[in-house]
């Protein structure tokens, strides 16, 4: 089977394409992160002392949390997502999203090694955030720059 991918000559035997539609795709990773940042925001709401903007980083840290463990510990951890048959929606939204960048599809090594350390390095401490913030803890300051450094630099390697 011919994939999609550009450079048309990448290497991926056993490839299998997109069986979920790219709306479905979206909808279904919309949705969950509608449900996520609302209950977030529902139980923020039961404590007075949490300001607005605190409530909403901390809904920004679990969403963005889940997202690196999730989605990209999935990639990480799953060397051959675009060979997947059953419909698993974690291979779809890989497939899909190689589309626009094939170094996922391709395996590229520094793509896997960011989206490894961010997945197992950022995502914990992205929702320990959101308990710092909860709680009222003075080091959550400093847990926010140091993820957003994460961040920075795997943005900045990407490209």
């Amino acid at each position: 089977m011919e994939h999609p991918y550009v450079p048309r000559d990448l290497q991926l035997p056993g490839y299998v394409p997109v069986s979920l539609s790219q709306a479905t795709i979206v909808g279904v990773y919309g949705l969950s992160s509608l449900l996520v940042v609302s209950l977030v925001w529902l139980l923020s709401g039961r404590s007075r002392n949490i300001s607005k903007l605190d409530r909403l980083l901390m809904c920004w840290w679990a969403f963005t949390g889940l997202t690196h463990i999730v989605l990209e510990g999935y990639f990480a951890f799953s060397p051959e997502f675009y060979k997947d048959k059953t419909g698993f929606y974690l291979a779809e939204v890989w497939k899909e999203y190689s589309k626009g960048d094939s170094r996922y599809a391709g395996r590229d090594s520094a793509i896997v090694a960011v989206e490894g350390m961010t997945s197992v390095l950022e995502g914990p401490p992205c929702l320990l955030a959101v308990y710092a913030i909860a709680k009222g803890m003075g080091y959550s300051y400093i847990l926010q720059f140091a993820v957003s450094l994460g961040q920075l630099y795997g943005t900045a390697s990407g490209f």
